[in-house]
Parts: C-alpha cells; structure tokens; sequence
C-alpha cells in the first residue's frame, strides 16, 4: 500500500479507484487511489482517504483492476511527417508488394488531380535487396511523377517519369551523402538512398501549412490514443522533402489545439556549419509558446545500417562475408562536429543525436567529452537515438557524460529487415552488440523511450513489450481493434480532413515462433515503463511536473485495460489504453 498524500482543503474532479498505480517511484505497482484537480494530482493512498477528497461533482473512474500511470512521453517522434503520410499514400498498413502497387493506384485514381503521387511507409524487407525498382511502378503509375519514401526516412521508391521530371539519368553521379541504386548500365532503377533522396525531393510540391496542421493534429488524436501525453519532434524545421513544421507547431500552440507538451528538435543543416548557430538561438526565442518549446538541436550523425550508410568502426561485408571498404558514413565531420556541439552545449542547447553505428556513436561521446572539458558540467541533457550497435568501450562512457540513450526498443527483435538486410553485413561478432539496453542501464546510463514513427508504431506498450521479451509482439492490430482506438473526446480530426479513421500502424507477426534477441540485453517492465515516462520527462526537461504519479505534478496519466505486472510478460502487447488524461482532463477513451 503507497503511503497517503495529498494536497490539503481541495476538492477532487476524479478519483480512480479499482486497481493499482505504477507510480514511477516504485519498481512495482501499489495498491493506491490517485485524486485530481486542477489538472494536478491531489492525493494517493488509501483509497478512503481519497475519497474523502469527492463530492457529488467528482467523477470516479473504476480502474476495473487495472493500472494507472503517468503518461508515456515519446522521446524520439516524428508527428507531422507521420501524420502527413496518414492523409497522403500511405503504405504503412501493407507488407507486400502486391498490397503496395493496389495502395499507389487506388490513390492515383482517387486523386487525379495530383500532379506528383507522394507518400510512403514501405518496409524495405518487403524487396530483393530492400530495393525497388520504378518497373514495377511504373506498371501502376506510367504517367506521373511518383515518390514515396520508406518507413525509415532514408530511402525513396520513385518511378521512371519522377527521374525524368529530375533529370536523373546514368550520367547523373552520386551525392556525396548518398546513393543511386542503379540497373546494369548505370540507369537509376528505382530506389534512392539517403542525400540522393534530395536529388528528387527538391522537384516534388511539399505539403501545404494547412496539410501539414491537419497531418500535426492526425497525428496526435492517434498518439492520444496510444496513452502519449509529451513528445520531442526529432526533426523541426525544413529539411527534404518536408515543409518546415517550425510554424505548423507554433500555429498549433496559439491555436490551442496542441493538446500537449512538445519539445522541439531544430534541424541542423548538414549542408552548412557554424554559421547557422545565430539563427537556431532566435528560433528558441521565439519557438516558447503554449506547450510548445524548441530548445534541443537535432544533429544527423549516420545514416541506418539496412542501406550500408549507418557509420561504423569497420567496413561492412558483403554477401559473402568478406570485408568491404564501406564502413558508412559520417555526415558531419568529427571536427566539426565537436566544434558544432561545443557551441551548442556552452549555448545552452540540448543536443538530440541520431548515431546508430558504432563508429557514429564514438564520433557524438568524443564530442560531448570535448564540449564538457570547455564548458564544464551543466543540465542540458544530451541524447543518443537509436544506437544499433555500441562498441563496449563506449557503454561506460554514457553515464560518464550524462548523456542519455534514447532508445527505439522494437527494433530490437528478429524480424525479415534485421535477420536479412543486417546481421548478414554486420557479421555474428557485432551483430551481438546491437541495441544493448541492458549494459547500457548495468553501466548506469539513464535511459530514455521514443518510437521514431512513422518509421515504426508508435505503440509504447509494443515497445516495451520488445524492450522486456526481445521478440516482435505476435498481435496485429485489427480494422475493429483500431475503430476502437480512434474515439477521442474531441472527435477524430483525420475523418474531417481525409473522411477515414486514424489507424494505428501494426507491425507483421512473425510467422512461426523465434527466438529472443539477445535476451541478456533485455530490461525489466519497470525499466522499460520508467524509460517511456519518468526517463523521456527527464530528456524534455519536465521531470519536475511530469512522469511520475506524485502530488503535486501535472495530471498527465494513462488507464490500462489491464495490469501488465499481474500477466506473463510475454502478453504485455496485449493490453490496451482505455483511457488518456492531459492536465486532468479526458482527451481520450476507448469503447468498450
């Protein structure tokens, strides 16, 4: 039983009782009754002593036996571009080519008034080499322009009239930060990696403000949904591809219709250096509005490991197990990088890193030891996203710093992607040190919690699921599973604006039983729930008033259908949102 307490001579505006409360103080749930009011959390303890807190106007929320906690915080999101590729051709739900090529052309024939056809969402997995071709595009779409990226960002599918329209062809030589996938006589065959990406994207319309507003508030009734209650956009301002979302989020705040609290990642440009620093410090100046505060940078440093760019200590292999002299790349010279950093951290800035490979990863702690040498200590916050593969002379180093490792657990499974296009180019010996969670919080590094939707769900509790089990979860999400999840108490924005629900994205269920992923590296459910809530408020800077369930802090809570704790830890996927709250008030509620 949690000890009582509670804030003295107020009166209650919901009272949960009937189950247990993973207070994120505690490695395990208490049986204990919250109370909130005024948007604050008021009381927890007995559940009389709640109780006395009620009057007739006080709702109470029957827990039903199941679990209360705080909100879950995504660390590592991508809400705009995600919600954008909602309401665009969306490939997300089908993982087959045939169910790809019916997507492309019932929207070509749905929107003939679309002069390029853009989405995306595409698994590369789902293709010989995990790349397309425009052939068989082109079979669907022969007369306009058709790009769609993958559901990782780092690669685009296009078709021949798209190269056309760019002017692609086998003379074109390859960006310095990227790659052509080309046929046997140096014609581009259909599928662009990383910076060649550009080569495209900068002839194909972006999405309007207003396309991007709905795509923002699309994207968080599904995230409402799902329990998350706080984000970092990891990627805020103009980059590829996408308009710049910077005044998407600051129309929202003004607007009141951001229900949540964001931390924005301004985006460094790779293409240029120091000299952008000025104009990122006006843009934290004036990116404080509402619950909307852009003070984190978000720095690039590699690219993913599934396309050969994620930068590593050593080359990667080819099909036949033998060295290359690819070992990926670095955007950012170490150099620079150090400088960029040093100027960011003594500016005060949080800096966000994407650094996958191993390599990636030492380039972004050598920085940071640089920066704390010059600057000294400070409470900035430094994180790591992704971190594939980690060098073990580099776990110790996380805590050493104080810098975070801000993980996307479900990746870290078996799956066609990693057990095809990886591990057979990483080789057995660093295919071991893939997503090390486990050393990394043995060695003290504090660990935060974030999707990266839309390259992946952004169901937290799938997540943990695959950060406790190291397996994908075997539940996919039903048509009747997401109607459920799309009733918000403000109605669902993505049916005004495109007339069909928010669907959650369901990740393939293995065929047949596999085993776990290296299963030493896995976290307890505490440890993994305490990533997604109290670790990510930490990394937003709001740990003082969110992520745990304490008196005092804001009412940012989620209801579970189930108690996770109380079920084998095999059937964490399996339990539900039932209800969401954002400063004590209901944002979401499933039907039941």
């Amino acid at each position: 039983m949690a000890n009582n307490s509670q804030r003295t001579g107020q009166r209650a505006d919901t009272v949960f009782v009937g189950g247990k409360v993973f207070t994120g103080t505690a490695d395990a749930p208490v049986d204990a009754a919250v109370a909130i009011g005024g948007g604050r959390i008021i009381a927890v303890g007995e559940e009389s002593a709640v109780r006395s807190l009620a009057d007739g106007g006080t709702e109470v929320v029957d827990l039903a036996g199941g679990l209360l906690l705080p909100g879950f915080q995504d660390a590592h999101v991508h809400p705009v571009v995600a919600g954008v590729q909602m309401l665009s051709c969306d490939l997300s739900e089908q993982h087959t080519i045939e169910g790809y090529l019916a997507v492309v052309a019932r929207y070509a024939k749905d929107h003939p008034e679309a002069a390029w056809i853009r989405g995306g969402g595409w698994s590369m997995d789902v293709f010989p080499g995990g790349t397309p071709t425009r052939a068989v595009l082109d079979e669907v779409v022969p007369d306009r322009p058709v790009m769609l990226t993958n559901r990782d960002g780092h690669g685009a599918w296009v078709n021949t009239r798209a190269f056309e329209l760019a002017g692609l062809d086998r003379t074109t030589p390859d960006p310095v930060d990227g790659r052509i996938e080309r046929e046997p006589d140096g014609t581009p065959a259909g599928t662009l990696q990383e910076g060649a990406m550009d080569l495209v994207a900068r002839h194909v319309p972006l999405p309007t403000a207003d396309e991007a507003y709905a795509g923002l508030l699309a994207a968080q009734e599904h995230l409402l949904s799902l329990g998350v209650t706080s984000w970092q956009d990891a990627m805020v301002g103009a980059f590829p591809g996408h308009p710049d979302n910077f005044g998407v989020y600051l129309r929202a705040a003004r607007e009141d219709s951001l229900r949540v609290r964001v931390v924005g990642a301004l985006w460094w440009d790779r293409e240029r250096g120091l000299e952008q620093i000025p104009e990122l410090e006006e843009r934290r100046r004036t990116g404080r509005v509402g619950r909307f505060r852009a003070t984190s940078v978000k720095i690039m440093q590699d690219g993913i490991a599934e396309n050969f760019t994620a930068g590593m200590l050593e080359p990667y292999l080819d099909g036949c197990g033998c060295a290359t002299r690819n070992s990926g790349l670095s955007f950012i010279e170490p150099e620079l990088l150090a400088q960029a950093v040093r100027l960011l951290d003594r500016a005060g800035f949080q800096v966000h890193f994407h650094a996958l490979g191993d390599r990636a990863v030492r380039e972004v702690l050598d920085a940071l030891a640089a920066a704390r040498e010059a600057n000294g200590a400070n409470d900035n916050r430094h994180h790591l996203a992704h971190l594939q593969v980690v060098h073990p002379d580099d776990i110790a180093r996380f805590a050493q710093l104080g810098a975070a490792a801000n993980i996307q657990a479900l990746w870290a499974a078996h799956e066609p992607q990693m057990d095809e296009l990886t591990i057979p180019f990483l080789g057995p010996e660093r295919a071991a040190l893939q997503y090390p969670f486990g050393d990394l919080r043995r060695a003290g590094a504090r660990l935060v919690a974030g999707s990266d939707w839309s390259v992946s769900s952004p169901n937290p509790l799938w997540g943990i699921h695959v950060a406790v089990n190291r397996v994908v979860p075997e539940e996919t999400v039903t048509e009747t599973d997401a109607g459920r999840a799309t009733e918000t108490v403000t109605g669902t924005v993505a049916e005004s604006v495109a007339g069909t629900p928010v669907r959650p994205l369901a990740e393939p269920a293995p065929t047949a039983p596999v085993a776990a992923f290296f299963p030493e590296q896995a976290l307890t459910l505490a440890e993994a729930l305490t990533a997604y809530t109290a670790g990510s408020a930490w990394a937003n800077h709001l740990d003082e008033v969110t992520g745990t369930v304490e008196v005092g802090k804001y009412a940012d809570l989620v209801v579970l259908d189930r108690d996770p704790f109380a079920h084998p830890s095999e059937e964490i996927a399996r339990t539900r949102v039932s209800r969401t709250y954002v400063d004590g008030e209901l944002v979401f509620a499933a039907r039941h």
